[in-house]
């Protein structure tokens, strides 16, 4: 059988995980107002929504390792995709708080395992096409699922009277085009290395002042002894300190709620569109990390710091704008920082390298969703002069990473 081109696996790969974001965000749109009509308050809803992100992100520090160890990638993905699409259409039916919080982690937690198996396969195409190019096409893929979804749900909401239930059922139906799909696409290409032992002339070459680049350890060539090279740590404290000040949508959603300055129908639509905003600012930002490498992150941390400034306002046009930011942020976080860790890590210890940095970012994840939770509780005002801080200490870590070998 013939291979699949390159550009082919990443635009099904993005296919799966347009289905896939479908189903999962089309939940999240609204877990800030499902949990709340459940009995939560800002901080169980800051608390829940964080540990799910740092379930996501910090189990990848078994899953990564375990990927590259049993080479097991295509397993792990479908295990990972399961697990989500199940927990999803249960979060409608369970009807009470704690239920309901430990489904919203368990879809988290389907994320983390399959995560560095399908990053890494992924990466595999994406030394073919263009880093940068390959896995932001395949996040705008990801945001077309993830602004379909919450409208469906906004849509079933309205014409329920805001029942979760049917709202959240009629998710199970892409979940299944998700398995079968994925079942395909392992039969067709069963080992994506193959990509890049061959890679095209597209891939991306290093940049002067990039981390992804280094005249004294290149990205090709392992670190000693098997250990991930020094740029990625410093690369993962940047990564790390401006997760933990970024607000969770669960905390924004929570407010325009509890504020009425949105219905929960009103809610999903916001985040489709803050999907929207996220697929633009993922094709932009990866069209420009290929051209002048990872110096285009620079935008990331400004962003976080005027989503609370924004956000939390009790002005509806203000509220929405902050979302709309949000959404780029998003976008940036989910392809660009991804693309830069395939280019300081060479192929076997990708997976392991995946699992590790987004478990260092998990644990800022959980830290910035509670962090954010007892704040809005508190003092919205220093909610946005902490973030504003922690944004300030990520763009100098961005700096000191971008002159590490």
């Amino acid at each position: 059988m013939t291979l699949m081109r390159p550009w082919r696996f990443v635009v099904w790969f993005g296919t799966v995980s347009l289905l896939a974001d479908f189903v999962y965000e089309g939940a999240r749109s609204v877990t800030g107002p499902l949990l709340a009509s459940l009995g939560a308050s800002a901080l169980v809803v800051g608390v829940v929504t964080g540990a799910g992100e740092a379930a996501a992100l910090g189990l990848r520090l078994v899953s990564g390792p375990l990927a590259d160890r049993t080479r097991r990638f295509w397993g792990l993905a479908i295990a990972g995709y399961a697990l989500t699409v199940v927990s999803v259409p249960l979060l409608g039916v369970v009807g009470t708080l704690w239920a309901a919080c430990v489904l919203v982690i368990a879809e988290r937690v389907g994320k983390a395992v399959r995560s560095p198996a399908k990053d890494t396969l992924l990466s595999h195409a994406t030394a073919a096409t263009g880093r940068g190019r390959g896995f932001a096409v395949h996040e705008a893929m990801d945001q077309v699922g993830a602004l379909i979804g919450p409208l469906v749900v906004a849509g079933v909401l309205a014409l329920t009277g805001g029942d979760y239930a049917p709202a959240l059922g009629v998710l199970a139906l892409p979940g299944v085009a998700v398995l079968a799909l994925l079942v395909w696409l392992r039969a067709r290409v069963p080992d994506p290395r193959s990509y890049e032992e061959e890679p095209e002339p597209h891939a991306r070459k290093p940049h002067e002042n990039d981390p992804a680049a280094s005249d004294s350890a290149p990205a090709t060539a392992p670190a000693p002894g098997g250990q991930l090279p020094r740029a990625f740590w410093t690369y993962a404290a940047f990564t790390a300190a401006t997760t933990a000040g970024f607000t969770t949508f669960g905390v924004l959603s929570y407010h325009l709620v509890e504020r009425h300055l949105l219905t929960a129908a009103w809610v999903p639509v916001l985040y489709a569109a803050a999907m929207a905003v996220d697929a633009l600012a993922a094709l932009a930002t990866g069209w420009l990390y290929d051209r002048h490498g990872a110096r285009v992150l620079v935008a990331l941390p400004v962003l976080a710091a005027v989503v609370p400034a924004l956000a939390f306002t009790r002005t509806v046009g203000l509220a929405v704008a902050g979302s709309l930011v949000w959404g780029a942020a998003m976008g940036i976080q989910e392809s660009t920082l991804r693309a830069t860790v395939a280019d300081l890590v060479p192929p076997g210890r990708r997976a392991t390298a995946y699992g590790v940095f987004a478990g260092v970012v998990g644990a800022a994840s959980l830290a910035g969703g509670a962090l954010t939770g007892a704040l809005y509780g508190t003092s919205i005002p220093a909610l946005i002069a902490v973030v504003v801080g922690v944004q300030v200490v990520a763009l100098v870590l961005l700096g000191v990473s971008a002159r590490t070998p």
